[in-house]
């Protein structure tokens, strides 16, 4: 007899738009440490977030700003510098 196996582990949570708008800061926290979620809004799929592949080419580090101040830069005050 054939079973379905489902590895759990790798297996992408739902959840909907309300909640990942009320609580961004903890997907966030998750997606960093390499979770991936389906965004669903009206039982729809929408879209999915999950972390960049590092290996990928479509990601470059131009310049780090949080080594130019903890925290980072304002956006403005770059501006304003140009």
């Amino acid at each position: 007899m054939d079973y379905l196996k489902i590895n759990f582990k790798h297996m992408n949570k739902i959840i909907g738009l309300k909640e990942l708008r009320q609580n961004a800061d903890n997907f966030i926290a998750e997606v960093k440490k390499g979770k991936s979620f389906i965004v669903v809004r009206r039982s729809e799929p929408v879209f999915k977030i999950s972390p960049p592949d590092e290996e990928s080419e479509l990601w470059e580090t131009v310049v780090d700003f949080t080594k130019i101040k903890k925290g980072g830069v304002l956006i403005k005050d770059l501006l304003s510098r140009l």
